[in-house]
């Protein structure tokens, strides 16, 4: 399958509903593909999760985008957390019609705070861990731990890829940080939020949406490679400790898939939901030996002008991350990095516009993967 066309909204705390951010990312995904027409797709795959905890528990989201639309296709609804626009991207890539729309919008921040994360929790396991106070962050900061003390990593490490993803969507005007840089030392000085991560190693949870038209007709941008992977919601009842399985698994699948190697990509879009986890993951995907991957921040080889750029739209840290919506929001930024249209973050490694890019993303704390791998043709 080949990418048609693409959109997304600008990642804010705007007060418009999910379908708001789904129809709007949806109609510029459809100009995007030379205006092309409702009418052409034959399918739609949704991924929203919004208003879990604020009264949508059962609202007929498949039969709202019928009347929105003004359709009768199939319209197939996905949530799977985080990954769930890697879901729909791999399930859009597999379906067989012609030309596919996989869309999301997500109302996320629209509760008390403590509502909204006790609705994003109930996506890690609810009995065993989380009574212990296994939090997302206390989760990811035990791993970090393990992995610090094995390799020899340091907060300095994880403090560089914040800076980093700050620098890159400050250029990015759809980024919630657009036109906002965040120094390095208020990186480092931030507050605790688990020890040893700080606010600033944390993704940024905000409302949004973003949509990709798959299609069967050949244009410049293709689908080489669409993998996914599953591991268990124990983070420690799993067989490693310092890296997602899920990852490697997907990883070794997409790569065969595509026949290339992890050093022929170009540029990526990792899933950062906290900077450790884009540490890590540049191993996990095969960029790095295991134990070396703060090299490549420390060297600056994953920085918007290095050679290989990773996460220049901000990435979850500091572009945003609506749940659902991120998978296809990745989808976004590499297809119109290998167009070359993103204009001051765009990034030419050996001088040139990119030929192929990865996109990675999980759900949950690595219990769930998609990768994709798009070529320009």
């Amino acid at each position: 399958m080949y990418i048609k066309g693409v959109g997304m909204t600008k990642f804010d705390y705007s007060d418009k509903p999910w379908w708001r951010f789904a129809y709007e990312a949806a109609m510029e995904a459809l100009e995007d593909a030379r205006g092309m027409k409702i009418s052409n797709i034959d399918a739609i795959v949704l991924s929203a999760v919004s208003s879990a905890a604020g009264g949508e528990h059962q609202t007929h989201k498949i039969s709202l985008l019928s009347d929105l639309f003004k359709t009768n296709v199939p319209v197939i609804e996905l949530p799977s957390v985080c990954a769930g626009g890697g879901v729909a991207t791999w399930v859009a890539n597999r379906l067989g019609f012609r030309n596919v729309l996989a869309v999301s919008g997500e109302r996320l921040v629209d509760s008390p705070s403590e509502i909204t994360t006790d609705w994003i929790m109930s996506a890690a396991e609810r009995v065993i861990e989380q009574t212990e106070g296994m939090l997302f962050p206390v989760q990811n900061v035990l791993v970090w731990q393990q992995y610090m003390a094995k390799y020899g990593a340091t907060m300095d490490d994880l403090a560089l890829i914040a800076h980093k993803n700050h620098h890159n969507a400050a250029l990015n005007p759809k980024a919630y940080y657009y036109k906002r840089p965040v120094s390095l030392e208020d990186i480092k000085k931030s507050p605790i939020v688990a020890s040893p991560f700080r606010l600033m190693d944390c993704s940024l949870s905000v409302n949004g949406g973003a949509a990709a038209i798959l299609s069967a007709e050949k244009s410049d941008v293709e689908i080489i490679g669409s993998s996914m992977a599953t591991d268990y919601l124990l983070t420690f009842g799993r067989e490693l400790i310092t890296h997602f399985k899920a990852t490697r698994i997907a990883a070794k699948q997409v790569f065969n898939q595509a026949k290339i190697k992890p050093q022929d990509i170009d540029v990526a879009e990792v899933h950062d939901a906290f900077t450790s986890v884009e540490l890590f993951s540049y191993e996990d995907l095969g960029f790095a030996p295991i134990g070396k991957g703060a090299d490549l921040i420390r060297e600056g080889k994953v920085n918007l002008d290095g050679f290989l750029p990773i996460n220049p739209s901000g990435g979850l840290k500091a572009k945003g991350h609506p749940i659902s919506v991120t998978g296809l929001a990745q989808i976004y930024e590499i297809t119109n990095q290998l167009r070359g249209r993103c204009q001051d973050r765009q990034v030419k490694p050996q001088g040139k516009n990119p030929k192929i890019g990865l996109c990675h993303n999980i759900g949950g704390a690595g219990g769930s993967v998609t990768i994709h791998i798009l070529k320009k043709v």
